[in-house]
Formats: structure tokens, sequence, C-alpha cells
């Protein structure tokens, strides 16, 4: 198996997708979904899993249980994989093209609160801030899937690092569209590079936060 990127076949079928999301259309396309979506993670989980981890590839079906909207499928694909100080590396692929990020996109409540106690430590927290800086000087998105309206109770709401107080996770990543490239060997360049540039701040969540230590709940 040797990466070579995502077909053009790829980016269409979501579109396709997005227009008629039903069973019908996904049993007729699925060949494409077969070889033009899964293969190329397969192939890209070959390449970087040495350095990475195996991805994990997400279920293409929705959950919907508990939704209104009760469309079958994701109208994306996408994988992760964890490293060994517990930080997410994941890639996407829609109509829109790709997206490489990596972080801790949710924090649980004991992570939450080491995180934000180093934060707030004028010897850890001014790291994170300058880590977070530099990455959007070269055009890295870093936010937080969820975050709070105000600081937490009992800090400053002038903090000067506020802004990363209120954040209940931190990915760093970048929406690449669909160039050229993505239809190459040198997409996985362009996602490992993305996800080694967040280094820095991965490497800080790690030593700070790391795995959460709860137990997972009960199951229903």
């Amino acid at each position: 198996m040797t990466f070579k990127g995502w077909p053009d076949a790829a980016l269409e079928f979501y579109v396709g997708l997005e227009a008629d999301n039903s069973k019908a259309y996904w049993h007729a396309h699925r060949m494409t979904y077969d070889e033009c979506v899964k293969a190329p993670f397969r192939e890209l989980s070959a390449l970087i899993g040495k350095e990475f981890g195996p991805l994990h590839l997400f279920r293409p079906n929705r959950d919907t249980r508990f939704s209104k909207d009760k469309s079958p499928y994701k109208t994306a694909a996408a994988a992760v994989t964890e490293g060994e100080g517990g930080a997410a590396y994941y890639v996407q692929i829609s109509a829109e093209g790709l997206y490489a990020g990596s972080g801790y996109y949710m924090l649980a409540s004991d992570q939450l609160q080491r995180f934000r106690d180093a934060v707030v430590d004028t010897r850890t927290g001014p790291k994170l801030a300058a880590a977070v800086d530099a990455l959007r000087k070269k055009k890295y998105e870093v936010a937080a899937r969820e975050a709070l309206k105000r600081v937490p109770r009992g800090i400053d709401p002038d903090h000067p690092r506020a802004e990363l107080l209120r954040m209940k996770g931190m990915h760093v990543g970048r929406v690449f569209d669909a160039p050229r490239w993505l239809h190459t060997k040198a997409a996985s360049e362009r996602i490992v590079t993305a996800w080694r540039d967040a280094a820095p701040v991965n490497r800080w969540l790690d030593r700070h936060v790391g795995p959460s230590t709860l137990a997972p709940p009960e199951p229903d």
C-alpha cells in the first residue's frame, strides 16, 4: 500500500452525499467510499504509524438516536490517533477539502482543573501563551471546541491569559481546502507538518494536563 492522497472522486463523493444523504446514495457509491476515501486513510496510517501511531477511522454512520437530524451519514470522513502523552492527532476529508489538527479536544473535569492551574501559574502559563502566539503567527488556528463566555469564578476577568482560561480544550490545526497536492503523496507531508508544528503546545499539554484519571462513566 502506497499513500497517494485522496482523489477527486473522494471530494465528489461527499458533494453528492451532502445533496442526497440517503442509504440509496450510500449503497450506490459504496465502492467509491471504500476505494477513494477509506483506502487512503488506511495507507496514510501505515505511513505515519511509526511516528504517531495507527489511525482509527471513525464510522461513517451518524448516531441519530437523540438528534432531530435523521440523515444517516456523516458528511466528512475523519481519523484519529493518540500520542504517548495524551494529545490526539486528527485528520479529516470532506467536500471542502482537508483539515489536520491535534491537541486535547475536550478536557475531562480533572484535566480541566490541571489545565487552568497551569495557565494561571506564572511559571508555566506564559510558556503556553507564547507557543499559541507563535502558531497563530504561522497561520494556525488555535481554538477550543467549547469555551466559557467568562473566565472561571475566582479568577480576575482581566487576567492576561483570560482567553486560554475560558477554553475547555485546545486544538491546533489548519484547513487546507482542496489544493492539487491533496491528490498526491504530498498530502501526508502537509498533515505531518501540521502535527509536528503543534509540538510546543502538545508537549505543554502532555506535561501539565495529561490523560484523565477519572473512571469511565457506567454504561446505560
